[in-house]
């Protein structure tokens, strides 16, 4: 995120970083248009040159394409540590470093040959996407889903480990009662057997063929389904209670001071807002008590 610090104070630096880093101008938000539709297009052409068939049909439009992107990418780059007053700054951020990478590898590929693999680093101009966007009106609400995850990580590991329990015991009976006659050569060639059905995947090149091995499929095929309701459940119930929380006003994040020894009568959930009214967790009116 840029600051004053960041734009000039007067002159054409200023005016190219409010039409390059601003959105609020009717110049920034076609600046910005142009640029996602030239992002977008840039890796369309990324991905239809992995393409054998049409590489080999349209390879020198795909090639001149490419540079051509190439040239409108290392100018933006340029012009964007040009006309800040801290250029370090924006070059060592997140998205400068991004801006680079998408750069870099058709050069590298031309002083290199043997770097060609890198060009499939370009796919991150896709990420670019984010910072034009610039919506703001989401960043709370990605930052109330990460709480939310950190919040129910250990639930998470906790039933993650009883999952993989799960598919071992599974993985073990099955090269006991299948065995390499069947292709359960190995207890972990069974454990992808396992993981496999238990995610619902199932790619069909193992597949039971006794009968105490079809009922342990059956087992495994119906215990994938709390594979996805469980987790989704905690997550969900941690996000309800982050929002709760933004509601009223409670810090996502709270440190020790802005603790409250309150707790909730009907939860018993603790760390309320020292100001708020109502439970972040399950909503009860805290001063009802």
């Amino acid at each position: 995120m840029h600051t004053d610090l960041d734009k000039p104070a007067q002159g054409w630096r200023r005016t190219l970083y409010t039409v390059i880093y601003e959105s609020d101008t009717p110049a920034g938000r076609r600046f910005d248009r142009i640029l996602i539709w030239t992002i977008l297009i840039s890796v369309l052409a990324v991905i239809l040159d992995s393409v054998a068939s049409i590489a080999q049909a349209h390879g020198p439009l795909l090639h001149v394409l490419e540079w051509g992107f190439t040239l409108v990418f290392t100018v933006e780059y340029v012009l964007r540590l040009a006309c800040t007053e801290r250029p370090r700054k924006y070059a060592l951020s997140f998205f400068g470093i991004i801006d680079l990478l998408s750069i870099l590898p058709s050069y590298l590929a031309l002083i290199e040959p043997g770097a060609l693999f890198f060009l499939d680093v370009r796919i991150l101009r896709l990420m670019r996407v984010f910072r034009v966007f610039k919506l703001t009106g989401f960043v709370s609400e990605y930052t109330i889903l990460g709480m939310a995850l950190l919040a129910s990580r250990r639930k998470i590991m906790v039933f993650m480990s009883f999952v993989l329990m799960i598919s071992l015991l599974m993985a073990t009976a099955m090269y006991v009662f299948e065995g390499p006659a069947h292709g359960f050569t190995s207890i972990p060639t069974a454990m992808y057997w396992a993981i496999t059905t238990m995610t619902t995947v199932g790619f069909g090149d193992l597949t039971p063929k006794t009968d105490i091995g079809r009922l342990i499929s059956s087992f495994v095929m119906l215990m994938g389904w709390s594979v996805l309701a469980v987790p989704t459940g905690i997550v969900t119930a941690e996000l309800t209670a982050k929002r709760r929380q933004a509601a009223i006003g409670a810090p996502l994040n709270p440190t020790p001071s802005q603790f409250s020894d309150l707790s909730c009568p009907r939860c018993d959930a603790i760390d309320q807002h020292p100001q708020g009214r109502y439970c972040w967790r399950c909503g009860a009116d805290l001063l009802g008590r």
